[in-house]
């Protein structure tokens, strides 16, 4: 089974191109089956895709790296901190 992951971030302004070009590096780790950016007003959103069986130690990688990326963002609020976030499986025809 496949997952779907889609993860929201809100750069600082004056971070942005910086953030952009961490999350193409970040892309780049091979983790991913499909990784995407979309660029939507002041956001930025991943989109990955991913083996199921790999998902956990994915997230435990993306966490480390968003936590070396904190400074380069915004909070959204409190609870969502840094990103928002929804993961679920990938339904095929």
């Amino acid at each position: 089974m496949k997952k779907l992951t889609i993860v929201r971030f809100k750069p600082k302004p004056e971070c942005f191109d910086i953030f952009i070009e961490a999350l193409k590096e970040q892309g780049k780790t091979g983790v991913h089956i499909e990784h995407h950016i979309m660029l939507c007003d002041d956001e930025v959103v991943a989109v990955a895709i991913r083996n199921a069986n790999n998902l956990e130690e994915s997230a435990k990688q993306g966490v480390a790296w968003l936590d070396q990326q904190r400074h380069l963002l915004q909070e959204y609020n409190d609870t969502d901190r840094h990103t928002i976030f929804m993961t679920g499986d990938v339904v095929e025809n």
